[in-house]
């Protein structure tokens, strides 16, 4: 499951990136800077972690990650192929979710591809391309779909008439993603589209420093736009994160981020962030050997769970020993949570719920 990060050029795409995967993508003054995708495995910020670990004292640590991907700046006119059209659009369909990156601060210095600071205008530019190229797919299925459907075929029928809601919808200068499905099939139809305007998408509001804790008239008005879409929509001063990031020790970051009015990193805010609009969770084990954070679907059964550690564990399941996170931390200790009763055992109906602590029995 990845997420990618999507914007006009120069609005410091690959100055996130480096924020947050430390990876050092190429970051300059020029558009069309990246131009081959950049891919970064980033950890999760997950206190409930370091609390596990302050509690059990394992050898070693490993925390959930999530991938993210830096794609080459879009430029007006790419789904017709203009500048690296066809390429962006191709690395963004294989993305899960979408982080778009909107400029939200004024600086003669850093060119601006359209010449001057407007973020609704910038959005609206990458939502055209990505809507046009959307409205491409949706046109050549229907056209197979109609038909079948003429032929009295129900589910062709049933495409059809989706398909059509969504061009129309499209055709409005909206996203796929305003479109509520009516039932199951709808919803599985939609999946089975993979079009571009209905992946879950996250706006990230590049500030200067001086508006990093407060946000200014941009992100507000990039705020009131997004209302009906759904969407998050997070403040970040990337060139300060990025400093902030060069610094040595945690005391020197804490001192600068409490400069700013912050608690953390808002780059932490934005994994988690991009963690959850990829609708992923964690559970976690813990012993001596490790304390782990494991990533998962949300709504994955237990035996589901236990076959992100081994298909063997998922074959042969017999039963998932369970600790809620806060009655672990309450009672410091496995032992005292069996001791107080706290330990449940689950069978393969359970749904795994966001930061359980689990051992699995199983047999193969």
């Amino acid at each position: 499951m990845k997420a990618g990060i999507v914007g006009l050029p120069n609005v410091g795409k690959s100055t996130l990136f480096n924020c947050l995967s430390n990876a050092k993508a190429q970051s300059a003054n020029f558009p069309f800077c990246t131009i081959e995708p950049n891919v970064g495995v980033v950890n999760v910020p997950d206190p409930r972690l370091e609390k596990l670990e302050e509690l059990v004292n394992p050898e070693r640590v490993q925390p959930a990650t999530v991938e993210i991907v830096d794609i080459a700046g879009l430029v007006k006119g790419a789904s017709k192929g203009e500048g690296l059209g066809n390429q962006f659009l191709g690395n963004i369909r294989e993305c899960n979710a979408i982080i778009h990156v909107l400029r939200c601060f004024d600086n003669d210095n850093i060119v601006h591809v359209d010449g001057s600071v407007n973020p609704i205008r910038d959005k609206e530019t990458i939502d055209i391309e990505l809507q046009l190229k959307d409205l491409e797919t949706v046109e050549k299925r229907l056209e197979k779909v109609k038909r079948a459907a003429k032929t009295g075929n129900k589910e062709a029928q049933v495409e059809e008439a989706l398909l059509t809601k969504i061009r129309e919808v499209l055709l409005e200068g909206k996203s796929a993603r305003v479109v509520e499905p009516a039932n199951q099939d709808e919803e599985e139809l939609l999946e089975d589209f993979q079009l571009i305007t209905t992946k879950p998408i996250l706006y990230v509001c590049n500030v200067d420093e001086g508006a990093a804790a407060t946000g200014n008239e941009y992100v507000e008005k990039v705020k009131e736009l997004v209302k009906e879409e759904n969407a998050e929509v997070i403040v970040l001063a990337v060139g300060t994160e990025a400093d902030i990031t060069e610094l040595e020790t945690y005391e020197e970051r804490q001192m600068f981020l409490e400069d700013l009015g912050l608690t953390e990193p808002g780059a932490s805010a934005l994994i988690r962030a991009a963690y959850k609009l990829l609708r992923l969770q964690t559970y976690f084990t813990a012993g001596v050997k490790e304390v782990r954070a494991w990533t998962i679907n949300i709504g994955d059964t237990a035996p589901q769970a236990a076959g992100v550690i081994h298909t063997d564990f998922e074959k042969g399941f017999i039963r998932a020993e369970v600790i809620a996170y806060d009655d672990y931390v309450h009672y410091g200790s496995e032992a005292k949570v069996k001791e107080a009763g706290k330990l449940r055992v689950e069978g393969k109906e359970y749904i795994v719920k966001d930061g359980d602590v689990m051992h699995f029995r199983f047999n193969v």
